[in-house]
């Protein structure tokens, strides 16, 4: 072999193990180089400043009828009572304070029955109000009750019965949504409350069917007119 062809043979030796140690070499920084800086380089996610106080949750609103409730309600005056169909019912005849309340409940009526309600006395045309929010499912005229209304709760639970009335409100209507405090009748002595007994019969029963304004299952009024809103 002429030397000038051993010096070609040599150059492309040459040529061939810096192309090969060029490759191994970009390999090798591709591979390793970005672990290298992502170790070095901060988290943004998981950096924070230690000083920053972390905000405290907003407190939830509390509605501004419990609020004046609760700041007129006396001390020796117990909480609402759990559990019932509203955390504080109206006394639905105004001007009838809770210390003149009588739990007539489990009161004997003729034919073996329980009164199942109580009874709230006040003269002739006093105003009976909604106990509570709700729907007035149905008026109702009856040998027993007289004029009646049927209200069921807002919430859809409970049934309020409103009996022996005088008459209902000139302006209220078979499922009209009414709000805690409306007029909806007057007291009278209608049915067999006995004339000149005049008186609200009031209910509370837990409906079988909330589309069922009768029947169901009866709960004392009492101790929940007892936590009750007096009206002046």
């Amino acid at each position: 072999m002429s030397d000038l062809g051993l010096k070609i043979k040599r150059a492309g030796f040459i040529f061939y193990l810096i192309v090969v140690h060029a490759a191994l070499v970009f390999f090798a920084a591709s591979y390793f180089l970005p672990a290298v800086l992502h170790l070095q380089r901060p988290s943004v996610e998981t950096v924070s400043d230690p000083l920053s106080p972390t905000p405290p949750p907003t407190p939830l609103p509390v509605p501004s009828e419990f609020v004046a409730e609760t700041a007129t309600r006396t001390p020796d005056q117990s909480a609402p009572v759990s559990n019932s169909p509203a955390d504080i019912l109206l006394i639905p005849v105004k001007g009838v304070k809770r210390s003149s309340l009588v739990d007539t409940f489990t009161a004997a009526r003729d034919n073996g029955r329980v009164h199942d309600a109580i009874d709230i006395m006040a003269p002739a045309g006093t105003p009976v109000f909604a106990a509570g929010d709700g729907e007035i499912l149905k008026f109702f005229d009856s040998v027993a009750g007289g004029t009646t209304i049927y209200e069921l709760s807002a919430d859809g639970k409970y049934v309020y019965y409103y009996a022996h009335l005088q008459r209902r409100a000139d302006d209220l209507k078979e499922h009209d949504q009414v709000a805690r405090g409306r007029v909806i009748g007057y007291v009278g002595d209608t049915g067999n409350a006995g004339p000149g007994n005049y008186h609200l019969h009031f209910g509370i029963s837990i409906p079988e069917d909330p589309k069922h304004f009768y029947g169901g299952t009866p709960i004392n009024p009492y101790p929940l007119l007892l936590n009750g809103i007096e009206t002046p």
